[in-house]
């Protein structure tokens, strides 16, 4: 409940709706039941009621299921994106889709922790293959979960982000200018269902 409360405490707009991605089979898959638990859990924790999803769990009725590939719009709202253990490129794809700072500032990731994703995959990859992450770190706060022995396979290097204003603010001026949608065409790794595939889902 602290790491979910973490970006309210430090004045990120509350959520009105969560968009989620990467739920695998929960009717078969423990790891999947768990996640999907701890998501209605959180809705309840932070009052949210709309949700928006691909790749498991079935949308509540109103909003539309979220586009494949990450590339999901604010369209100004306030949003919780629930992404545990997607692949890098659907990070990549949705900061593309909202690179502008008053809208990255209205969004809170619960999803792979980005500082772990910095250490893991060198430099040189990461400014090329995923430049959307790498140009926001440093715009970035992050709290993980605390771990669990009993749900180490489920919510390990899971963090909590948001963008707070002042810090996406301090960002260089050339870091906005660049706004050209992610190929992969180099990406050797892609961990990413495209869209003529279908709707993006975990293992289990």
């Amino acid at each position: 409940a602290g790491a979910v409360r973490a970006p309210l405490a430090a004045g990120t707009e509350p959520p009105a709706r969560c968009v989620c991605y990467g739920l695998g089979p929960f009717s078969g898959c423990a790891v999947s039941r768990a996640q999907l638990a701890f998501l209605l859990l959180l809705l309840e924790e932070l009052r949210v009621r709309s949700c928006g999803s691909t790749g498991g769990v079935p949308p509540a009725p109103g909003p539309p299921t979220a586009p494949p590939e990450g590339k999901h719009s604010l369209e100004g709202s306030a949003t919780l994106f629930y992404m545990v253990h997607c692949g890098k490129a659907l990070y990549n794809n949705l900061l593309w889709r909202n690179w502008a700072t008053g809208t990255l500032a209205k969004m809170v990731i619960v999803g792979n922790s980005f500082k772990g994703i910095e250490e893991r995959v060198v430099s040189r990859i990461l400014e090329r293959d995923y430049s959307y992450i790498a140009k926001v770190l440093k715009g970035t706060e992050e709290v993980a979960l605390p771990t669990h022995p009993r749900y180490l396979d489920t919510f390990n290097d899971t963090s909590v982000h948001w963008f707070p204003l002042q810090k996406l603010e301090e960002l260089p001026p050339e870091v906005w200018e660049c706004v050209e949608e992610p190929t992969y065409q180099e990406c050797e790794d892609l961990e990413i269902i495209r869209k003529e595939e279908g709707p993006a889902a975990a293992p289990c």
